[in-house]
């Protein structure tokens, strides 16, 4: 592909994607089904990305600008939903994919479709949540969907690589799959958390916005290549970095410096920017591909049982997703009763929970903002698995030649259905979302009830910092930032709440400094 072909593709997306917003339509579904049509064309060539090239430049700032926009508080309070189906779903989608492929596809082996399964298992809900909003989702399944976004990926990426290393094709440093699934956490975990204090180190000095913004720009891309040459999980370490740093540069005060606020506004405004340029060629690309997937199907003889199983695989996943999605959110609510049962009718555990709740009431804790999961969050979440790009970057890694030189086997039938499979989730749960979430009429009016609390509590806090009605000087600014950050340690603000605050504050102290001086 050349850098023509490039400049169209983004350009023609800019283009389709402000006629869809006008439109009330989703940008990137809308691109995906032009370009599919697009490849149609005579014509028009194929475009061929290598699959480190697409691992190494488009998923770690989407990963970044995800994981830097994700609330700390809400991540921690669906920690058990998030770790659920971003480990154990994954892991049993690999598995009941596999297994199914393998009996479509008996020429292929075990191994081989095990791989596929690994390919297929993670979905790519990114472009989902940014759109939470405006699709009307509701605040904890927009948290349970960040957060399984930021961790699925790192676990199919680590069987993918065992899967692999089973059929022949390849090593990995442990034989043992738990010890190399541990060890690319905990060394990514590092390596992110290493490579954020170096950088909240950095920016403090540079003292220029430009500078610093170019800092964060670099540091998902220096984060995933460098985890992923000891061998760790890139991905990780590139979420681990992305907390790490925007939690600090907002809300912790030994980060704060003068000027700072200057490079937070310009970050705000640049990495939309690159969301947007990333998404849009990400789904012209997959859209593109359709044709020439379909062609390389028609020269074989495995043309009807190839797709077959792309359609027989495309409906396990999402069945299978909705099913165990409702049925995790089943268990969670069965727990909550069960414990409230015994609290009830039990002393010890009774006089144990009043424990720990005056254990939180005299830290000033305050109430989880988000609620228990139920039915129709379950519905939503469960219908969120679109594939995207991590699947077609697998599907593409996959060697072409076994360790002894034969060729891999059912290595194009796994491309074909990895792409129909990613092709199908964007058209068939993709374009329906914004509709059953209408259909369910879920009311947020609770939830919209308690952001405005905190949000007017926030508001008061940090009124609250000022000398006078009205901050003078950067002082003033610094001391509500300063209110702010202390109100969420002190656990009476979530931190999401606090970062908008924040980012308030910052424009306002913006447009301060560049009125003019009294005459």
């Amino acid at each position: 592909m050349n850098g023509v072909q490039l400049l169209l593709i983004i350009f023609g997306g800019i283009t389709v994607s402000a006629v869809a917003h006008r439109r009330g339509a989703q940008p990137g579904l809308v691109v995906v089904i032009l370009a599919a049509a697009a490849s149609f064309i005579p014509g028009v060539p194929r475009l061929e990305l290598d699959s480190e090239l697409i691992l190494a430049v488009v998923v770690p700032p989407l990963l970044y600008s995800a994981a830097r926009g994700a609330s700390m508080s809400s991540f921690s309070q669906n920690l058990g939903p998030i770790l659920t189906l971003g480990v154990t779903l994954v892991v049993f989608t690999t598995g009941v994919t596999g297994l199914v492929a393998s009996l479509l596809l008996p020429a292929i082996g075990l191994q081989a479709a095990l791989v596929l399964g690994a390919v297929l298992a993670p979905p790519d809900t990114i472009t989902t949540v940014t759109h939470g909003k405006e699709l009307g989702l509701p605040r904890r399944a927009t948290a349970i969907l960040t957060g399984e976004s930021l961790v699925n990926d790192a676990t199919a990426l680590t069987l993918f690589g065992l899967a692999v290393a089973a059929t022949g094709a390849g090593h990995t440093l442990f034989d043992n799959g738990f010890v190399l699934f541990l060890y690319n956490a905990l060394v990514g975990v590092f390596l992110g958390g290493v490579l954020a204090v170096v950088t909240l180190w950095l920016r403090k000095r540079l003292h220029d916005p430009v500078l610093e913004t170019a800092v964060s720009l670099l540091l998902p891309f220096t984060a995933f290549l460098l985890a992923e040459q000891v061998h760790a999980s890139g991905i990780l370490a590139v979420v681990v970095a992305a907390f790490s740093v925007s939690i600090n540069t907002a809300l912790d005060k030994r980060h704060q410096y003068p000027g700072a606020y200057r490079a937070r506004l310009q970050e705000e405004a640049v990495w939309p920017v690159v969301d947007f340029l990333l998404e849009t060629f990400v789904f012209a690309y997959i859209g593109l591909q359709l044709r020439f997937v379909v062609q390389s199907l028609a020269t074989s003889d495995s043309l009807l049982r190839t797709v077959v199983a792309a359609a027989v695989i495309l409906v396990t996943v999402i069945v299978f997703r909705l099913g165990a999605v409702r049925a995790s959110f089943a268990w969670w609510g069965l727990r909550r009763r069960q414990r409230e049962r015994r609290v009830a009718t039990d002393p010890r555990a009774r006089a144990k929970w009043e424990r720990r709740l005056q254990w939180r009431a005299r830290r000033g804790r305050q109430r989880p903002v988000l609620g228990e999961p139920t039915p129709k969050e379950a519905i939503i979440v469960g219908w969120t698995g679109m594939r995207g790009i991590l699947t077609l970057a697998a599907a593409a890694a996959v060697p072409e030649h076994l360790a002894d030189g034969t060729p891999f086997p059912g290595r194009d039938e796994i491309q074909a259905i990895a792409l129909l499979v990613t092709f199908g989730t964007l058209l068939i749960q993709g374009t329906t979302i914004p509709m059953l979430v209408r259909r369910l009429r879920i009311d947020t009016a609770a939830e919209s009830a308690r952001e405005a609390e905190l949000h007017a509590r926030g508001v008061a806090i940090a009124a609250g910092a000022l000398p006078g009605a009205a901050p003078t000087g950067d002082a003033d600014f610094d001391a509500q930032r300063d209110a702010l950050a202390d109100a969420v340690f002190a656990e009476e603000l979530d931190d999401d709440t606090a970062r908008r605050l924040v980012h308030d504050i910052d424009l306002r102290q913006a447009a301060h400094g560049t009125q003019p001086p009294p005459l």
